[in-house]
């Protein structure tokens, strides 16, 4: 039994080990498990850069530095010589695309790129892990709340850098939500709650699908992530749709609006079909203290054309019927003669 014991003790020292060694290799394989984003070459040429993680939350007092870490790899077959600038960026539209102004800054108190340290060119050769130091000296005088910017990177191979070959000129980059620590307000408005069909909102449709849509307002100084569900009930109280808000995570930066829509179709009600007065209600959940925001509307959905082509039925058929039942009279009494005679 003690040989047996033994065997088992080396094997568990064994499997130890190869753990260890898997777990020190982590940095060379930082970017498998993490999420990526991949510049292509710009010219089919194999070129690629590979960086992680693409957006970066962090938080910073007044007057304070931080350091925050991007991975950054060369999947390509060749080097690249890697360089990286930091911009603002803004909120664009309602669908919360984020839009890079690459030759002006941000309005304060939301610009973030003048925290950004210079960021030195660097060469990575094939396959090679980088880990990109990103420093952020936040001023003193820097308002509380949310900063917001990217760091875009332009990979390019030397045998084109400085000479007349064509270098890439696609870029991609990690956007930074910096917040700066003081009196924070966090506030979300309900700014249209509507119900649609084929991109016009109304309260009166004659069926499915429908879409249901929260156009939200962030009029605070940072940037929030709402979470909630959707509520559709019937006339009768019974709940047809419960749907989540939000799903992907997404982000409303301050003094922005982002819509957010949830489609009513054959995937959510299955082969139902929508009669009468429905209601919809949203409870929405945002910020770090939970704040609740709820919001309430009817409309309804009765088929017109399905109704009036069924009394245009009725009545056509009771007039079908009337002129029957007189020809089938009129039948019976012509017969009731002919046997009296």
């Amino acid at each position: 039994m003690s040989y047996i014991r033994n065997i088992g003790i080396g094997l568990l020292l064994i499997l130890i080990l190869i753990l260890v060694s898997v777990s020190s290799a982590k940095p060379a394989n930082a970017l498998i498990n993490r999420p990526v984003a991949i510049i292509p070459s710009a010219n089919n040429s194999g070129e690629a850069l590979e960086i992680a993680p693409p957006l970066l939350y962090l938080t910073a007092d007044p007057g304070q530095s931080i350091i925050a870490k991007i991975y950054l790899r060369d999947i390509s077959s060749g080097p690249l010589i890697v360089t990286g600038t930091a911009d603002d960026f803004i909120s664009e539209g309602v669908n919360g695309t984020p839009k890079i102004l690459l030759h002006e800054t941000a309005p304060d108190p939301y610009s973030l790129k003048n925290y950004v340290a210079p960021i030195q060119s660097l060469l990575l050769q094939p396959k090679q892990v980088h880990i990109l130091n990103l420093a952020l000296n936040v001023p003193s005088t820097a308002s509380p709340g949310g900063h917001y910017g990217v760091i875009r990177f332009t990979a390019t191979p030397p045998s084109l850098n400085g000479g007349n070959g064509v270098a890439l000129s696609a870029s991609l980059g990690a956007l930074v939500l910096l917040t700066v620590t003081g009196k924070i307000v966090e506030n979300l408005v309900v700014n249209q709650f509507n119900a649609g069909q084929n991109g016009k909102s109304g309260d009166f449709f004659e069926s499915a699908p429908l879409q249901i849509t929260e156009l939200l307002k962030n009029t605070g100084n940072e940037h929030v992530q709402p979470t909630g569900l959707l509520t559709l009930t019937d006339m009768f109280g019974h709940k047809l749709v419960v749907m989540d808000i939000n799903r992907r995570q997404g982000n409303i930066l301050p003094n922005s609006l982002r819509k957010f829509t949830q489609n009513i179709n054959k995937n959510v009600i299955g082969s139902k079909r929508l009669f009468g007065r429905y209601t919809a209600s949203v409870s929405i959940q945002y910020g770090s203290a939970k704040k609740t925001l709820n919001a309430t509307m009817i409309f309804w959905v009765i088929p017109i054309k399905e109704i009036a082509i069924l009394l245009i039925g009725l009545i056509g058929g009771f007039f079908l019927l009337r002129v029957l039942i007189r020809r089938y009279n009129r039948h019976i009494l012509d017969n009731a003669k002919k046997k009296s005679k």
